[in-house]
């Protein structure tokens, strides 16, 4: 029996020298399934091990689809983006890989395409040159300095019409709360790459600045060439462990 993850190339590559005298058991004679990880249940199968009972979810039980933290800050960005876009259509906001990609489902549902690290500012860049405007790109503060700088400087090079969302949170929210390598220095990064001091705007997203921000969106995402929008808000979760920690520290100096 061969267990392997994904393509079953071990299994494969055995079949020249080991089927004649042993008969090979794996994916690709039906043993364990074509397709999909490997788990407890599938392996003790091919082992022809007994099932256990799965345990079943109560017909309560409401399923929670993935969302974004309770008082994000990528909430009221595109809380504000869906206000402006609205009279556009869809099919213009161009989405790199971070948590704000929570946006494509609802209550949001604002993002088209989610392909890559980087692909956003490329993509947008690509759809604007061919005739789709306006096109948006939104990236993260981190991704951004790992893949999308060399998108917007393309975009600046050949004066593509593009509006770039550089959602800023301090932080590498989606994989541990990492620094990000942009931190306090997005707005000069994008000035040195060509981007025009006066299409880079920085916009507070909360409720109450909401009518502010969407202003602003609608001047940039309106402007014929590259303009860069950076919301910039900590990210909640960051903001929640300092406070703790604040709070902890606090309470062993009173005692």
């Amino acid at each position: 029996l061969v267990l392997e993850d994904g393509y079953p190339i071990v299994e494969e590559s055995m079949q020249g020298f080991l089927k004649l005298t042993k008969p090979i058991k794996g994916r690709l004679d039906g043993t364990i399934e074509r397709t999909g990880e490997l788990n407890p249940n599938i392996v003790a199968k091919g082992l022809g091990l007994s099932q256990p009972d799965l345990m079943q979810s109560p017909s309560w039980l409401v399923g929670r689809p993935p969302s974004m933290c309770k008082g994000c800050s990528h909430a009221d960005s595109f809380a504000a983006l869906n206000e402006v876009i609205a009279s556009y259509g869809t099919g213009r906001v161009f989405s790199d890989i971070g948590c704000y990609t929570l946006a494509a489902l609802p209550p949001f549902e604002s993002i088209n395409t989610c392909v890559d690290m980087g692909a956003s500012i490329t993509m947008a860049k690509g759809a604007a040159d061919a005739g789709l405007v306006p096109a948006i790109a939104v990236i993260g503060d981190s991704t951004f300095t790992h893949s999308g700088m060399t998108g917007l400087l393309d975009a600046i090079n050949e004066k593509s019409n593009i509006t770039v969302i550089i959602l800023d949170n301090a932080t590498t929210g989606m994989t541990g709360g990492q620094p990000s390598s942009a931190f306090g220095r997005i707005e000069e990064i994008c000035k040195g790459l060509g981007v025009e001091e006066e299409h880079i705007r920085i916009i507070k997203p909360l409720h109450n600045q909401h009518e502010i921000n969407t202003q602003i969106l609608k001047e940039e995402i309106e402007y014929n060439g590259v303009s860069v929008i950076i919301p910039r808000r900590e990210c909640i979760q960051t903001l929640n462990k300092r406070m703790r920690i604040k709070f902890k520290e606090k309470a062993k100096e009173a005692k």
